[in-house]
């Protein structure tokens, strides 16, 4: 469980984790030691182009894959990204071809989430350990290599970034994708287009958010 060699100089991982990691030697946590800095490693702080900032990796064993609302290949979709891809369907008229959305991440996009560990079946349950500094210190660190767009889906992204987007940063704040409010503003959000609009006035490359065809 090294920090990857990008961001190991955040005060994060000198001040909290080792006491952190010492709390999940020998516990059975997922995504796994391997994944647990998944999405720091494939997205170094001086290539995000974009952050979209999870809660916690998905509890039930073989889904989380260390990136943010992202499942294993072949996996079914969960309830919350069905509904970020019936968004994107209509945002985009297409979809990935499944829930792997690490082609995301190798564009830029910073999928994090505000705690990288989770018991099986326990959703939440690492909630309180201090997670979140390292999420709000890492999105700092990407703010010093450039402009960022932000896709804060819920009042929990929302709130844990307060304060961190910029005049010149773009940022998509709406409801979460969860069936319980993806009726109240995340449906109709049009994030995906929103940013590569952004992206596009700003001369940089949109994303490819469908990936392989």
């Amino acid at each position: 469980m090294t920090p990857p060699e990008a961001w190991s100089h955040l005060p994060f991982f000198s001040a909290h984790w080792p006491g952190l990691r010492a709390r999940l030697h020998g516990s059975d946590f997922l995504p796994g030691p391997k994944a647990i800095f998944r999405a720091l490693a494939m997205t170094p702080p001086d290539a995000v182009r974009v952050v979209i900032l999870g809660q916690d990796p998905y509890p039930m064993p073989g889904h989380a894959d260390g990136l943010a609302f992202s499942v294993t290949p072949d996996t079914a979709l969960p309830r919350s990204l069905r509904n970020i891809f019936k968004e994107m369907e209509d945002d985009l008229h297409a979809t990935p071809g499944c829930g792997d959305l690490s082609h995301w991440a190798r564009q830029g996009v910073l999928l994090l989430n505000s705690s990288l560990s989770v018991l099986p079946g326990q959703a939440g349950s690492h909630a309180g350990w201090g997670w979140d500094r390292l999420a709000r210190e890492a999105v700092a660190e990407a703010q010093r290599h450039g402009r960022l767009a932000f896709i804060l889906w819920g009042n929990h992204a929302q709130k844990a970034l307060a304060g961190l987007p910029r005049d010149d940063d773009l940022l998509i704040a709406s409801a979460h994708p969860s069936p319980l409010s993806a009726r109240r503003g995340f449906f109709g959000s049009q994030p995906f287009s929103r940013v590569n609009d952004w992206l596009r006035a700003r001369g940089e490359a949109e994303i490819d958010w469908i990936g392989p065809r």
